[in-house]
């Protein structure tokens, strides 16, 4: 990922918490973090917001891959989603979940370092 992320100087770009009631646990996290909870959005029960230009991510929770109360998963700025994905892969990460298209200007992957850590890419 050296080149990718590079270009981005590794900027984080979204933090992911995985839980059972997303609409719940972004109003609480949006409090928090002093983001107006107006600014929460909510889409097929994924809910999110933005607060000093990191996205917070609230995904309903997957027993098998992401329980709720896990680690959160943060996801790392990439400017060439492709080539990031396999430097980490060709680093010893595998695949967890992904891709998914977000929209046509971005998409994301989860992956698992060698090491057991969940972490993301996210870009064009």
């Amino acid at each position: 990922m050296h080149r990718s992320v590079e270009d981005v100087n590794g900027a984080i770009r979204t933090v992911m918490f995985f839980c059972e009631k997303p609409d719940e646990v972004s109003q609480w996290w949006s409090q928090l973090l002093n983001a107006p909870t107006e600014t929460v959005n909510e889409e097929n029960g994924f809910c999110w917001f933005i607060a000093s230009g990191t996205e917070y991510g609230f995904h309903p929770s997957d027993d098998g891959r992401n329980p709720p109360g896990g680690t959160p998963v943060v996801y790392l700025a990439s400017s060439d989603f492709q080539s990031s994905m396999d430097e980490a892969m060709a680093l010893g990460a595998t695949r967890h979940r992904g891709p998914l298209v977000l929209s046509p200007e971005r998409v994301i992957a989860q992956f698992v370092d060698p090491f057991g850590n969940v972490f993301g890419i996210d870009g064009p």
